[in-house]
């Protein structure tokens, strides 16, 4: 006859597993809404894209969507955070492995390289959804979206360009503002976007012309 004790301890391990399996039922439903609305943003506009027709590709009732998201915008915002922190092990871009090399790298190229490897793996998830954001000048909601993104993401290249000044140096007469315009032109969506979906290039040579190009325009 089992003890109490084993009761009590079978009874909780039990308890924690369903609510472990509750968790990740609501973090799958999540993500299926997520993606049904990138996908929707993508195919329909921040304007056409609706939350019934995003709740329905998802699988669930509209007001799953309201509930877990509230608005338009903060679903759009959501599908920006998952894009740059990626799904399956979601980290700021500071603490994602390519940034961690790029700060031990011994040298400016090796430091730029893994830079342009990691910058471009983002881009690439996040690109068309900003092309979309970009035209949807009209909605208060998505240009704020995309201006906190902008703000983050100069803040980001400001520090890996103070990086690279204190550890490598910069070229001559190029000062860090500059500098930061630089990384956001080359390693934005728009050039990706370009190169890579209007003119065939493949990813791998994007990456290398990226790190060759920021080699050139910002060491010393």
């Amino acid at each position: 006859m089992p003890r109490k004790a084993d009761v009590k301890g079978s009874t909780d391990n039990a308890s924690d597993s369903a609510a472990m399996s509750r968790r990740d039922r609501a973090q799958q439903t999540r993500m299926r809404m997520i993606r049904a609305a990138h996908l929707a943003f993508v195919e329909h506009g921040y304007s056409g894209a609706s939350m019934a027709e995003i709740a329905k590709a998802a699988g669930v009732a509209v007001q799953t969507v309201y509930f877990t998201f509230h608005t338009k915008g903060e679903l759009l915002s959501a599908c920006y955070d998952t894009a740059v922190l990626g799904e399956e092990e979601p980290l700021p871009p500071h603490q994602q492995p390519w940034h961690v090399r790029m700060l031990a790298a011994r040298s400016g190229r090796s430091a730029l390289r893994a830079f342009a490897e990691g910058n471009s793996t983002i881009v690439q998830r996040v690109g068309l959804l900003d092309d979309v954001v970009r035209s949807a000048l009209h909605e208060p909601d998505a240009v704020a979206v995309r201006e906190n993104s902008e703000r983050l993401r100069r803040a980001g290249y400001a520090n890996v360009v103070e990086h690279l000044r204190e550890r490598f140096g910069l070229r001559r007469g190029l000062d860090d503002r500059t500098a930061t315009d630089l990384f956001l032109t080359f390693g934005g969506t728009s050039l990706y976007r370009s190169l890579v979906l209007d003119y065939g290039w493949e990813h791998d040579r994007y990456v290398a012309w990226l790190a060759e190009t920021l080699v050139a325009q910002l060491l010393s």
